[in-house]
């Protein structure tokens, strides 16, 4: 563009340029535009949805493992509770209870008279138990492995293969999500000593109670899962003696998975059902 005499001449070639520069900004615009969106959804999908799925699967879960028990049956779909805690001469009707430890009437359970027999264990991604935390308003199953696409991402807890199971001598460590995917774990810092955490498998409800919480550790810290848990990051949290511990693992801080919080607690009884 140029003035002659007072009056402003607008060539052809700055036109097509200015009609050229406002394409490219409105074509960058909707596609700002469209890429927002996109995340957008992104974020509901996982923050909503997965979570909607999750936990209407987990109740569904939860209470076709209760039909189960209900019948007294050990066979049927994956979702069939197994035998939990060592029984004597191999029964499936009396789990493990730690002499000295008291049974749901208040009197310390008796001693075993025969030598206790390991139950097959569950399958692999088979849910087998029910996970109760009063504080947190939290029921959700518990499933073999930490598996994210067959366990931890169905809004279930998973157990860590190599620890104990409920109800015996060492380690019961159990994982679930913090965020996303049912998040059951999302609350898990609000636990505090004392606090109960119930685990109910078809012959027994095992009651902990909370006995410390190890705020944070490296993702690689395999102490905690140790049948006597100890951090090997942070040694002043854990344990000397053997014992009958429950473990609690989730990430931290939120939305993120680098590193673990821990909670640990303590079998105090056992009721057979």
């Amino acid at each position: 563009m140029r003035v002659v005499a007072g009056v402003r001449v607008v060539r052809h070639s700055d036109r097509r340029r200015n009609a050229r520069r406002r394409r490219v900004l409105w074509t960058g615009g909707e596609l700002l535009v469209t890429a927002g969106l996109v995340l957008l959804l992104l974020v509901v999908h996982q923050v909503w949805w997965t979570n909607r799925e999750a936990r209407r699967g987990a109740e569904h879960t939860v209470a076709a493992l209760e039909r189960e028990w209900g019948r007294g049956s050990g066979s049927g779909s994956g979702t069939t509770a197994v035998p939990d805690g060592d029984s004597p001469g191999g029964s499936a009707t009396a789990p493990v209870v730690a002499p000295g430890i008291p049974a749901a009437s208040g009197t310390p359970s008796p001693a075993p008279r025969r030598p206790y027999a390991p139950a097959a264990p569950p399958r692999r991604s088979q849910a087998y138990a029910v996970l109760t935390i009063p504080r947190l308003r939290l029921r959700v199953p518990v499933a073999e492995g930490v598996s994210r696409a067959e366990v931890l991402n169905k809004g279930y807890v998973g157990h860590y293969r190599d620890t104990q199971q409920p109800g015996r001598a060492g380690n019961f460590a159990l994982a679930g999500h913090r965020n996303t995917h049912g998040e059951p774990f999302r609350r898990l810092p609000l636990l505090r000593r004392g606090d109960a955490v119930e685990v109910e498998t078809r012959s027994a409800t095992y009651t902990y109670d909370v006995d410390q919480v190890l705020p944070r550790t490296s993702a690689g810290d395999s102490g905690v899962l140790r049948p006597v848990p100890r951090s090997l990051v942070r040694p002043r949290y854990g344990y000397d003696d053997p014992g009958y511990y429950l473990t609690l693992t989730t990430c931290t801080p939120e939305f993120t998975s680098r590193y673990r919080l821990v909670v640990w607690a303590k079998l105090v009884s056992v009721r057979l059902r």
